[in-house]
């Protein structure tokens, strides 16, 4: 398996450190706008130098090394590469990666979740148009809880909810990174070490990476939102089946066949006992008595009436669980997750009262959040997608918590983004996900 990788931050890193320890598996070259950076991450995770010394695609192919470089049109076209991870977090990059990496006959395995949220389906399509796979990431939370969806369906269980956990209280949606520190207990030491981003911080404490991430899972497997979009109930893993059930039958959803986000705070900031903050979960219903009856009888987790059950995985590896991905795509052709209609949107909110003029920062910045609506909901308002917002110019003011609309601004996105974005628009329902 030859494996091209964009993007050697911390989830590059990671891929790079099991890489060196799996058979089969050639990293042919390494990308990224500092080739210093790479060759940093590199050592990092353990390669000795001599393994990353190649001057060119073609000597890393016959010595079996490693090239660094920073142009990644030149190593998505090096002779031999299969498979592209795309893991440089930047949604442009990665829409344009990906859609070079197609026309050069390259598997894709999209960490950027960001932009498979944005642009997904659309890119689903080219990879099918080209032959090849396109994937989330085996690791990051989607794919996983895609994985225990798949599961539930082939067993042959009605998906009630599948979702993840993570921190989140009611006041984080307007959280900045100049505030961000705080709530994580970082200190000034510790920021310090460069190590941490303060914008991708804020976004996965704000609730917008948590809607993102529940997008990537609703467009893979046709789980609806729910119309208010995430609730983050505070729960526990023994309290999943009860909690994440519909409300007639008494738990919080607004529908069955859902995605939810539960918090590891309970809403007066208390650690809930039991936390899932870090792992994914799927909630079934028992589809016959004697289902049922086998669930009290096997000692499976469920709800008081016995009629829901919960299976969950307690945490998720990352980049270090990444090779399942480029595994399956090189050798089976197989997806670990991939979008085959939009169902969800993740629309811009505002963090604060904006003005006509203002130039909204995007994702994890100082203006907008983004918010997890049903593709229908978005389309009625309008909404502005926040993968589309950064650098979008305002026309009219937007109150606090309100949702952006695309009428009232000037898109600063490049127009083959918004194009693509028009096409996953367009897509279809009726698909089901790919494991």
């Amino acid at each position: 398996m030859r494996v091209g990788l964009i993007g050697a931050g911390k989830f590059g890193t990671m891929f790079l450190s099991q890489a060196l320890h799996t058979p089969g598996l050639h990293v042919v070259g390494v990308c990224d706008l500092s080739v210093e950076r790479a060759r940093q991450g590199l050592k990092r995770a353990g390669w000795p130098e001599e393994r990353f010394s190649a001057s060119d695609p073609g000597s890393a192919l016959r010595e079996g090394t490693t090239w660094v470089t920073e142009d990644p049109g030149s190593l998505i076209r090096a002779e031999g590469v299969e498979v592209v991870v795309e893991a440089t977090g930047s949604v442009p990059e990665a829409v344009r990666h990906a859609v070079e990496s197609f026309r050069a006959g390259r598997h894709v395995v999209m960490v950027t979740v960001e932009a498979d949220v944005l642009v997904g389906p659309a890119l689903s399509r080219l990879a099918q148009q080209q032959g090849v796979v396109y994937t989330l990431a085996y690791g990051d939370q989607p794919a996983l809880i895609c994985e225990l969806v798949d599961w539930a369906r082939v067993c042959g269980f009605r998906v009630v909810c599948a979702g993840k956990g993570t921190r989140y209280l009611p006041t984080y949606p307007f959280v900045t990174p100049d505030g961000v520190w705080e709530h994580y207990g970082f200190t000034p030491e510790m920021v310090a070490t460069g190590d941490y981003n303060a914008r991708m911080f804020t976004s996965f404490l704000d609730g917008t990476k948590s809607a993102v991430e529940m997008a990537a899972v609703a467009n893979a497997t046709g789980l609806v939102p729910q119309p208010g979009g995430l609730q983050f109930p505070p729960c526990g893993v023994d309290r999943l089946a009860e909690v994440c059930k519909p409300r007639e039958a008494g738990g919080v959803l607004q529908r069955s066949g859902t995605v939810e986000v539960v918090s590891s705070l309970e809403r007066d900031g208390r650690p809930v006992a039991g936390d899932l903050r870090w792992g994914v979960f799927v909630v079934v219903e028992a589809p016959s008595e004697y289902a049922a009856r086998c669930f009290r009888e096997y000692g499976i987790l469920t709800d008081s009436s016995g009629r829901y059950a919960a299976l969950y995985r307690p945490s998720h590896w990352v980049g270090l669980e990444v090779g399942v991905s480029v595994a399956r795509a090189a050798l089976r052709s197989e997806a670990t997750g991939q979008p085959v209609e939009r169902r969800a949107e993740v629309v811009a909110a505002a963090k604060r009262d904006l003005r006509p003029g203002e130039v909204l920062d995007g994702e994890g910045g100082y203006t907008v959040y983004g918010k997890l609506v049903p593709a229908e909901e978005a389309d009625r308002l309008d909404a502005l997608p926040v993968g589309l917002a950064h650098g979008a110019r305002l026309r009219a003011p937007v109150p606090a918590g309100a949702v952006v609309r695309l009428g009232e601004v000037e898109l600063g996105a490049s127009p083959e983004l918004v194009r693509l974005w028009q096409q996953a628009r367009q897509s279809a329902p009726g698909g089901s996900s790919v494991y």
